[in-house]
């Protein structure tokens, strides 16, 4: 699962069915996940570890057994910890082709009448059942599991309703993720110039907002400053380089927007404990 625009334009499944699986262990090239957002729905279940999503502001966490619901165009991130996760990517749209009585229920998530809560735990047994039914049917490849796997998401937000596991929206409710908007111009730059020179005036005046106060509502966000999480970005998408390319490492950091190959391998190191060599050497085994 490479997560290389913040605004990912690429299909999830297929135009039949809109639906992808994705499997994650600190062997990908992808295993932190940069902020992006996508207009798919989203379901990720954590098998082991702990994973810390940034999403609206907030900050949760989950471990083995627990989920995460994040619901389309919502900028998220994350950060894994001895984690492995799979990832479920999803059109909602499709599901309103298989049943009209099932219309009245979906409206009320594509518009926002409700909001999904965004974490699925051990106090919710039979929503936990359901999302692992739901992996299940995904990563089979028998006759008849885009059935099997249409009607798990099915029963899943049937049981969401059922046990009511959502906020209803009020007059005059705004989205927790409405907020976040002002910032997608801001990722959206860093992605298309990450490979040059960027400054903090240039991202705040992007924002519209003065440098102090953009500062302070991005790291709000993401929980780093702006030129941290430029230099994060850089140096993930360097991770993917190296694991991909066999360009060699002073390439790549040009490449990534480092004008310094010294600085670059102090910067990777800072960010992934060791060096670009020593990361390349052991994603390529």
């Amino acid at each position: 699962m490479l997560y290389l625009d913040y605004n990912e334009k690429k299909m999830h499944g297929t135009k039949e069915f809109p639906i992808a699986f994705y499997h994650v262990d600190n062997s990908h090239p992808r295993y932190e996940m940069p902020f992006h957002w996508h207009k798919e729905y989203e379901i990720v279940r954590i098998l082991e570890g702990e994973f810390c999503l940034m999403l609206a502001d907030q900050e949760i966490i989950a471990r083995g057994g627990e989920s995460f619901l994040i619901p389309s165009g919502a900028i998220h991130g994350g950060m894994p910890e001895n984690c492995i996760y799979e990832c479920l990517v999803f059109d909602l749209d499709m599901l309103f082709l298989h049943a009209d009585s099932c219309r009245q229920y979906l409206k009320k998530i594509k518009h926002q009448d409700i909001i999904i809560h965004p974490i699925i735990t051990a106090q919710s047994p039979s929503l936990c059942l359901a999302v692992d039914k739901l992996f299940a049917s995904i990563s089979e490849t028998a006759p008849g599991f885009e059935l099997t796997v249409i009607g798990s998401l099915f029963a899943l937000f049937g049981l969401i309703f059922r046990e009511k596991y959502y906020t209803c929206s009020t007059p005059g409710f705004e989205s927790p993720f409405r907020h976040m908007e002002q910032l997608k111009p801001v990722f959206e730059y860093i992605e298309s110039h990450y490979s040059s020179s960027i400054s903090l005036q240039q991202l705040s005046q992007i924002s519209g907002m003065s440098p102090k106060y953009f500062c302070r509502y991005f790291q709000a966000i993401a929980h780093r400053t702006p030129m941290d999480y430029l230099n994060y970005y850089r140096i993930e998408h360097a991770c993917t380089m190296l694991c991909t390319t066999d360009s060699p490492i002073t390439s790549i950091a040009y490449d990534c927007g480092f004008n310094d190959c010294s600085y670059f391998i102090k910067l990777f190191k800072r960010y992934k404990h060791i060096t670009p060599k020593q990361y390349q050497m052991q994603m390529k085994r």
